[in-house]
């Protein structure tokens, strides 16, 4: 078996999985009802939405505290702590 085969195995692998995470890092969330601007972490699009190029799980406060394990981001939203932490 020649050198090179497992290098261009490995790298049909590797490759789909390098460039699938590129894309999915991008997370859109729309503004909370009666939030002008973006939570921490988000950047303004100008229009209706805020964009994150890390993929934070977050969700809507509702005008409620944040339950345990999560933290609040601002603009109407919280973020899931991981690890524990930030």
């Amino acid at each position: 078996m020649p050198l090179h085969r497992p290098l261009v195995w490995i790298s049909c692998i590797a490759l789909p999985l390098l460039t699938a995470g590129a894309a999915q890092a991008q997370k859109e969330i729309p503004k909370a009802p009666g939030h002008d601007q973006c939570p921490l972490g988000y950047v303004n699009t100008l229009g209706t939405t805020c964009v994150s190029p890390i993929y934070y799980e977050v969700t809507p406060t509702h005008g409620e505290a944040c339950p345990s394990g999560w933290m609040n981001i601002g603009a109407g939203y919280c973020k899931k702590k991981t690890l524990g932490i930030f």
